[in-house]
């Protein structure tokens, strides 16, 4: 798809706006067709969820491609055709992403590999050789430019290997990663989705998880401690629909916890890359793992939601999240109605999207 200048422009400064994310930005798009229109829309749409609104201004959105354009780094826009294709069935999946390199690995089969950034010797071993054998094999590696797993899976991966980074595109975390980041960036890919500039904060690393379990048909846990980022990959992959594998360890390993876990609840054990290449080889769509169920989704068609009146909905919502189809059942409202309902308290800063497709009153 080619984009004008001005619509790529409106685009960055729709997503920028307050209150807009990946949800609510197509949602935006589907109504009204283009992100101009959808800007000129905001101020009503936030007026009739219960609040004044201002879009971002453009001065502000023209100083981030400037600093894009510094960081030698290009736009990818969500319905572009180099988009990568399983990061785009994701519903949560970044309209705008930023990056380097080749973004033709992105189109390839992937696996992302991740795990604990205090990571044992033997997993770092195990990680740099599972992804070598596996590029070898035709996939890219995907990880999170981490510390520990994501380190060891990206120089085993070289140069088939994409980085996916909590900050903005200019920015190395950790510092000691400068060269690694540098090297996947010139020879593989690296992908943000964050605003240039931007520092890395707690918040942000479920977001980048969510794009490396998006953009591969499988991700493999190494070693992972209970409560850990790399299980929150792992759910979200799950929560995707695509395959989730773990390697196992000793039972005296606390960093071992975490991937035992998963395959008790039903992850994949694997023990050797070949394990991981049966398992993705000719990936439908359908994982063999069992951890988790997909999250449920109402389809509607664009012009559903086009035509769409609001549902009144705000009676059945609290600050406690609640999955938005049992909010279709509740309201016995057409979806798209409903989808609007909840796009226009989200724009008036009333409401907040979690995880699962859930969402609740702002708090």
């Amino acid at each position: 798809m080619s984009l004008s200048q001005e619509e790529a422009f409106a685009r960055i400064r729709l997503l920028r706006s307050p209150n807009i994310g990946p949800v609510s930005f197509r949602q935006l798009l589907r109504r009204f067709g283009t992100a101009e229109a959808a800007i000129d829309a905001l101020p009503d749409l936030a007026r009739r969820g219960g609040a004044p609104y201002r879009a971002a201004p453009p001065e502000i959105i023209a100083e981030e491609i400037s600093q894009v354009r510094r960081a030698r780094a290009r736009y990818l826009f969500h319905d572009q055709p180099d988009y990568p294709p399983l990061l785009a069935e994701v519903d949560s999946a970044p309209p705008v992403l930023t990056w380097r390199g080749d973004v033709s690995l992105a189109a390839k089969p992937c696996v992302a590999i991740v795990g604990a950034r205090n990571a044992s010797a033997a997993a770092v071993k195990l990680a740099r050789d599972f992804a070598a054998a596996l590029s070898e094999a035709g996939f890219t590696v995907v990880s999170g430019l981490a510390r520990g797993i994501d380190g060891a899976a990206h120089r085993g991966a070289l140069p088939a290997t994409i980085g996916v980074i909590a900050s903005g595109i200019d920015i190395t975390y950790p510092p000691e990663h400068i060269e690694l980041q540098e090297e996947v960036a010139g020879r593989g890919l690296l992908i943000a989705e964050q605003i240039p500039g931007t520092e890395p904060r707690g918040r942000h690393f479920p977001s980048r998880n969510r794009i490396i379990a998006g953009l591969a048909s499988g991700t493999l846990v190494v070693e992972a401690a209970p409560k850990s980022g790399s299980l929150i990959t792992a759910r979200l992959a799950a929560e995707a629909g695509r395959e989730v594998m773990a390697i196992p360890g000793s039972p005296l390993e606390a960093r071992a916890t975490g991937c035992n876990q998963l395959i008790r609840d039903g992850a994949m054990l694997v023990q050797t890359p070949d394990d991981v290449i049966e398992l993705l080889s000719g990936f439908d769509g359908t994982p063999r793992s069992s951890f988790r169920e997909a999250a449920p989704a109402f389809l509607f068609a664009d012009e559903e939601l086009a035509d769409a009146e609001p549902a009144d909905v705000t009676s059945l919502l609290t600050t406690a999240p609640v999955a938005v189809d049992e909010l279709i059942r509740q309201s016995g409202e057409p979806p798209a109605s409903v989808q609007l309902a909840l796009l226009e308290l989200e724009i008036a800063g009333r409401l907040t999207r979690h995880a699962g497709g859930r969402v609740s009153l702002a708090a």
